[in-house]
């Protein structure tokens, strides 16, 4: 094998011709020279069509590849600009890197690769390179993939949520596919505006063939999904629908808390008095009253055996929550008829907190039933929301929401990156 086929094998080049490979004492690097073969010359550097030739550009430049053992490498080549019909006088294309890039294509792939499965500061010590161009090469790698796939081709029953990707209230609404659980869409923002910006790109056509949205009651989500896709059906979270009955479970929880810290200690302020006796016990129980029964420890099984003794409203406060609960571990039409039933037990309880949860379930009982006819939830949004939240400490330094939305896709898209030299 001659020996600029050797070095062609050795740094991963196609379509590329090798004239030498030096080393760079300033450098302290390998400096390989190279220029594109002949059917790779002369094209356009963004779309890639034959183009005239327009200047030299600034000479040559440098592109930083993957390291030959511990030292560093270069490719060196001349970067003259092309006049494109499109594009206006813009640098050629090379084969071995991305369009105004300074790095080439093996080494975008294996820091992007590197960024979704591991550390910053790992990243970082093992390619010689700061955490900001991490974010460009992921947001460059990410970018690539989505133009070979149409990650919103093929979309029947969507999940749309919001989270948190930053202090300051900065969030990102993200959607997922529920048939193939990948993550699909995200960008900043959270109103109707920015979920107006996901059916612009899904186009009539598409939203249009949707069948089923998930997501939590949130009204810009609600108002949005109407406007857009009406003819899909909305359905609720079973997650913040319990949530909202744990929420109306803590209000009795507070006012047993309070009428048990009211009989303490009579003449002393109420700021001064001490928590103790049955005070105290209500405010040890409360991880019991929220828990599922069948996750309970044996200590909190006797404190709702204390409960249901000593305070039966707070009792049946907790057994609605449970009930409301059953409803969407059973789903269906059975779960709509125990939905009935709950309803018309909240009504009898006269609980002003499960009251107005009476109401809001009512409000809302058309998004519910279509919930336990279809079985769907946010389950599958919420892990990917935990997900991101996970790379989004790894991602800590970043200083736009691009380069996390980027990585997130890389990870969570179903397209990751591909190691070098891997098919």
């Amino acid at each position: 094998m001659r020996e600029s086929s050797v070095w062609q094998r050795a740094f991963g080049l196609a379509h590329t011709v090798v004239e030498s490979v030096d080393f760079d004492d300033d450098a302290e690097a390998v400096v390989v020279s190279v220029r594109s073969a002949a059917r790779a010359q002369g094209r356009c550097g963004r779309c890639g069509r034959r183009a005239p030739g327009y200047d030299r550009g600034e000479g040559r430049r440098r592109w930083r590849a993957l390291d030959l053992g511990t030292t560093r490498v270069f490719l060196e080549a001349d970067a003259p600009r092309v006049r494109c019909r499109a594009h206006g006088p813009t640098v050629v294309r090379v084969p071995w890197a991305r369009h105004d890039a300074g790095h080439t294509r093996d080494f975008d792939d294996q820091a992007a690769w590197l960024a979704v499965r591991t550390s910053k500061t790992a990243v970082t010590d093992l390619l010689r390179i700061g955490w900001r161009t991490v974010g460009s090469i992921v947001a460059r790698v990410s970018a690539d993939i989505d133009l070979m796939v149409d990650r919103l081709e093929g979309l029947r029953r969507i999940g749309i949520d919001e989270i948190s990707y930053k202090r300051g209230h900065r969030y990102l609404t993200v959607v997922v596919d529920h048939d193939s659980g990948r993550l699909v869409w995200a960008a900043p923002g959270r109103d109707e505006a920015t979920l107006d910006q996901f059916f612009d790109q899904l186009g009539p056509e598409r939203t249009a063939v949707l069948t089923h949205v998930s997501a939590d009651m949130a009204d810009w989500i609600a108002r949005a999904v109407a406007r857009r896709a009406p003819q899909a059906l909305r359905c609720a979270d079973a997650f913040h629908i319990v949530r909202w009955a744990v929420d109306a479970l803590d209000v009795e929880r507070r006012r047993a808390w309070n009428a048990a810290r009211g009989r303490q200690h009579p003449g002393t302020e109420l700021r001064r008095r001490r928590v103790t006796g049955d005070a105290r016990a209500l405010k040890q129980a409360r991880f019991a009253l929220w828990k599922n029964p069948d996750t309970l420890t044996d200590r909190q099984r006797h404190q709702l055996d204390w409960i249901a003794k000593t305070d039966p409203r707070l009792w049946r406060a907790y057994l609605l929550k449970e009930g409301l609960r059953y409803v969407f571990a059973v789903k269906g039409t059975e779960g709509k008829e125990a939905l009935d039933q709950w309803l018309d037990w909240a009504q009898r309880s006269q609980l002003p907190a499960f009251l107005e949860l009476r109401k809001r379930l009512i409000t809302h009982r058309e998004a519910i039933d279509n919930a336990l006819d279809s079985g769907l939830s946010n389950a599958l949004i919420e892990s990917t929301n935990t997900k991101i939240r996970l790379l989004t400490r790894i991602a800590y330094g970043f200083h736009g929401p691009q380069p996390v939305i980027a990585l997130a896709m890389l990870a969570l898209g179903g397209h990751p990156p591909r190691l070098p030299g891997r098919t």
